[in-house]
């Protein structure tokens, strides 16, 4: 611990986002603390596959491996996609991204949250620079001066310098801290599931615009795909309430029968499809990274691979001011931070809120314009090549 018994940085939330900027914070000789409430649950090779997974951008495997966990995780258990295929069921056009195209040997990893939250958490106790509290929440947060404490509910305390909430989208801290967010709930439920199909993934993940609906396919490392279907809630519910030989059916035809029959599934889960967006990412000795500063549609899959880049940009701010013998928690290298995290993150955020409504429309002359623009953008080469960088976090 730094001078006075007062860290450097005190992070709340050891998920994804929070774990990987504990390490690497560490790794750039910052002294760390992490609170997180509960341990993660174990992941196994011999387990089932975790129905939550996420689609890690190039920028998010660059992290991971600056950080010496990212051959663990793909030799864990992890699958490249090397193509992507978006159509729409109300009118002709398709767009395709091949990896070839980037002179890329993936466009991306599917990766199940449990392996990536194991493989960090496992980092995270073996290293030295990072003192570990959990379980532990967080009560009541004050700032004093040149420093931020933090009392939890145990009654003991922890100082640091700078305090980043990363502890999700319904943060305690940033509602302690009295941040407003912008929120949209879009009604919709996305149900997610495992399948087995007639046909190969052919390491593509397939995307459909379906009326008032989004439907995924996101190939996995044994051979099956995780599905994501977004929809309004009470179709969610019927869905989620129906047989598995009458799901099949109906799953097999809202793909449009592209990789064959479903022919297996796995029991489905159900979560709710909302979108938060902090109105400010600091305040005095305070940052906010991850869900806890934006939570996105899920239908391009870039919610975790944004946060990641919340936390490239961040170490990045508070290094530079290390080196520059200046004070890495200063309201000005904070504000440097947010506004460039906040000004992607927001245009991310309303581009995803956006294609959410044209996509979602059942209007048929919207359909036939979205069809058009995928064929659009399909055709035009340096367009194309945009949407693919971007995507990649490149």
């Amino acid at each position: 611990m730094s001078r006075r018994g007062i860290h450097d940085v005190a992070i709340v939330g050891a998920g994804m986002v929070g774990a990987a900027l504990a390490l690497a914070l560490a790794r750039a000789g910052f002294d760390v603390a992490m609170i997180e409430s509960r341990a993660p649950a174990p992941w196994r090779s011999e387990g089932e596959v975790d129905l939550r997974v996420v689609a890690l951008a190039a920028s998010s495997i660059a992290l991971f491996e600056r950080l010496d966990v990212w051959k663990t995780i793909r030799a864990a258990r992890a699958c490249a996609y090397r193509h992507m295929r978006v159509w729409d069921a109300l009118a002709p056009g398709e767009l395709h991204f091949d990896a070839a195209d980037e002179g890329a040997a993936a466009l991306g990893y599917i990766v199940e949250n449990r392996l990536i939250q194991h493989v960090l958490w496992q980092a995270l106790q073996n290293d030295a620079r990072i003192a570990l509290h959990c379980p532990a929440k967080v009560a009541a947060t004050e700032v004093d001066g040149e420093r931020r404490t933090l009392q939890l509910a145990d009654g003991s305390r922890v100082a640091a310098r700078l305090i980043v909430a990363a502890d999700g989208g319904d943060s305690v801290l940033r509602a302690l801290l009295g941040i407003a967010t912008h929120d949209r709930d879009y009604a919709q439920r996305a149900i997610v599931a495992h399948v087995t199909t007639e046909r190969a993934h052919e390491d593509t993940a397939w995307q459909r615009f379906l009326p008032g609906a989004t439907l995924a396919f996101l190939p996995l490392a044994d051979g099956r795909s995780s599905i994501v279907w977004s929809a309004p809630n009470a179709e969610a519910e019927r869905l989620a309430a129906l047989d598995d030989a009458v799901f099949r059916d109906e799953l097999s035809a809202a793909a449009d029968f592209r990789l064959g029959r479903i022919v297996a599934t796995t029991p489905r889960a159900a979560f709710p499809l909302r979108m938060k967006l902090a109105e400010r990412y600091v305040a005095p000795r305070f940052a906010l990274i991850g869900d806890a500063a934006h939570v996105v549609h899920p239908l391009a899959g870039q919610g975790v691979n944004l946060g990641l880049r919340d936390v490239d940009e961040l170490c990045a701010a508070l290094s530079a001011a290390c080196d520059a013998k200046r004070d890495f928690a200063s309201a000005a290298v904070l504000r440097r931070y947010e506004r460039r995290r906040r000004s992607e993150n927001a245009i991310a955020t309303h581009s995803f809120d956006a294609i959410q409504r044209v996509f979602g429309s059942v209007v048929i002359p919207v359909a036939a314009m979205r069809g058009a623009g995928l064929s659009l953008v399909d055709r035009i080469g340096p367009l194309k090549r945009m949407f693919a960088r971007h995507a990649a976090g490149r």
